[in-house]
């Protein structure tokens, strides 16, 4: 045999020999694929049935449930500060957003004309009591009759009052701070003519502020009053504390919520009036809340159920839910703690079928 030949034999068996050595893996892969899909099972072993699932046992859990609600901040006291009285300006003595307390002169006001009519009362009222004086006398020795004295007596009183209404006028063209509290921007100069009811500037009280806010007629009696609540703003990152003194009587018929009223104090001043707030109404907490994910749940007319798992058989069960958060939702009836609840595969499911728990959580 020539060289040649013999090298092309040597090289078709090395050909030969890979080829049957690649085929033998590849048939024992498949081999072993096919063993994962039909796995070998012992003499007397059997292969769990039923349909599978997915499960999560059910064990107590903390729930904080809050609504957070966008309020308004009031001030304790606020009132815009006008002239009673179609009067000049005379003196201004504050300033813009001056701090000021009760009683205090702000505004002076045109009043030359009713203190010379004062004057010219008082002269009246002395002659008055006089001639009053003199009737007194003689009458006491019946030297007048009654009704001359009793008309002398009438002037008196007569002047007497006309003199406690001019004051009363001229008190008006005085005007004070009504309470203690921070003016606002003063709208009018000295010398000024204004007329009755011309807002001169506003002052509010800011030692506490009022917080109004809607609460859904849903949580409408979980605000209880005397509760504290929590609420932020927006300039601010601190949590600020509320007090709840009031709830309106009714709900409001065209929002169905309910206006209550919180007052939190402002020593430092850092509430403002007219400024939103961010309130945190806690409506529920529990240690012990029984929570099932949310893909568990069975909606019917009748309500909520879910699929209880018993000795690998699936039991329909009704429930009955609380609150709802991300991804859970509270069962407040119909479950126990250590409950097993399927939760995936429903639609397969009916009360009584055989399952296979695949995963369990």
């Amino acid at each position: 045999m020539s060289s040649s030949s013999l090298l092309r034999n040597i090289l078709r068996t090395a050909l030969i020999t890979s080829i049957a050595f690649i085929a033998i893996i590849f048939l024992a892969a498949c081999a072993a694929r096919a063993e994962d899909k039909h796995p070998v099972t012992a003499p007397g072993m059997t292969v769990a049935s039923g349909i599978p699932v997915d499960a999560r046992i059910v064990l107590p859990a903390i729930l904080k449930d809050e609504l957070e609600i966008t309020g308004t901040i009031e001030p304790n006291q606020q009132v815009d500060i006008v002239s009673e009285l179609p009067r000049k300006i005379k003196r201004i003595l504050v300033k813009d957003g001056a701090s000021v307390q009760t009683g205090q002169l702000l505004f002076e006001m045109d009043n030359e004309d009713l203190f010379a009519q004062l004057e010219k009362l008082h002269q009246m009222e002395k002659l008055a009591t006089l001639n009053e004086g003199r009737l007194r006398d003689l009458i006491q020795h019946e030297a007048v009759v009654q009704q001359d004295y009793d008309q002398s007596f009438t002037n008196l009183k007569v002047l007497e009052a006309e003199v406690a209404e001019l004051q009363v006028l001229i008190n008006k063209t005085r005007i004070r701070a009504p309470f203690s509290g921070q003016l606002g921007i003063i709208n009018i100069y000295p010398g000024a003519v204004v007329s009755a009811n011309t807002v001169l500037t506003h002052i509010q009280d800011n030692s506490a502020v009022k917080v109004d806010f809607h609460v859904p007629e849903k949580y409408a009696q979980t605000i209880a009053i005397g509760s504290i609540e929590k609420f932020t703003i927006a300039s601010d990152t601190r949590l600020f504390d509320a007090r709840v003194i009031a709830r309106e009587a009714g709900v409001d018929q065209s929002t169905r919520t309910l206006l209550v009223r919180a007052v939190s104090q402002n020593k430092e001043k850092l509430l403002l009036a007219g400024q939103s707030a961010r309130i945190h109404v806690s409506l529920h907490s529990s240690t012990e809340a029984l929570m099932v994910p949310s893909q568990a749940l069975i909606p019917s007319s009748q309500g909520y159920s879910i699929y209880m798992i018993r000795n690998n058989q699936a039991t329909i069960t009704p429930i009955q839910i609380g609150q709802r958060g991300a991804l859970t939702v509270e069962v407040i009836h119909g479950l126990d703690k250590g409950d097993t609840v399927a939760t995936s595969n429903l639609l397969r499911l009916t009360s009584g079928a055989a399952v296979r728990l695949v995963t369990i959580q």
